[in-house]
């Protein structure tokens, strides 16, 4: 990564801190200055964020805890690798997350609060706004309904993939941005109303499948990318 990629991190505001350390180096691994694969080096982050090196560190465990970095001994962090593999393996995962926080958000969520993300996809997406926007808003919706479903190590479950999820959808809207954008708003609709409709099998299998949907996509993305490369 080079000086001038770096330079680009915003500084922490406070000195010290681990967690915002954390915060600003997975802010920067989404925006893509630091791609899947590419080292994150403390030195360099300690100086770009006018931080410690130990809160860089610190920083950089919590994000491996999240999944999003990579530590070994001698060859420092580095962001994780996408491939198929660990595709199908995180989505697989969270499908079996969604189902269970659908079920249980049942008659708990507050719908006019999903419909009311819902109507700002639609808004964003009609005016022609970033496909990050949209995943934003997207990734509150599910936030909402695993805060709802009233089950404190279903939502801890989640917050430990959340950053890895965020980071292969954003693999996606990339590598096909158009895919995204086109189901967006419809899926999302849709699991408002099943939620409100109450069949608890009904809103298990469409969770699901919302999840592995978007895991065929992906995995379709990256055996592509890995063909085009090695060809």
């Amino acid at each position: 990564m080079s000086t001038f990629d770096i330079m680009q991190l915003r500084k922490a505001d406070r000195r010290g801190l681990a967690d915002e350390a954390a915060d600003l180096i997975r802010e920067a691994i989404f925006a893509g200055v630091f791609p899947p694969g590419s080292p994150v080096r403390e030195v360099e982050l300690a100086a770009s964020l006018d931080v410690s090196r130990g809160s860089v560190r610190e920083g950089l465990a919590v994000l491996a805890r999240e999944g999003l970095v990579r530590s070994a001994w001698h060859r420092g962090a580095r962001v994780v690798d996408l491939t198929a593999q660990d595709a199908e393996e995180v989505y697989s995962v969270r499908a079996a997350l969604e189902g269970l926080a659908g079920r249980r958000a049942i008659g708990r969520v507050d719908l006019d609060a999903l419909g009311a993300l819902v109507d700002d996809m639609a808004r964003r997406l009609a005016a022609g706004a970033p496909s990050d926007e949209l995943l934003a808003l997207d990734m509150e919706f599910h936030d909402t309904i695993y805060r709802s479903a009233d089950n404190r190590r279903l939502l801890e479950a989640w917050r430990a993939v959340r950053s890895q999820v965020h980071l292969f959808q954003l693999t996606r809207i990339r590598l096909g941005h158009h895919d995204y954008r086109a189901v967006v708003v419809d899926e999302h609709r849709q699991i408002v109303r099943l939620l409100d409709a109450g069949d608890a099998a009904e809103v298990t299998r469409f969770a699901e499948e919302h999840v592995h949907s978007a895991m065929r996509v992906l995995v379709g993305q990256l055996d592509g990318s890995t063909t085009e490369t090695s060809g």
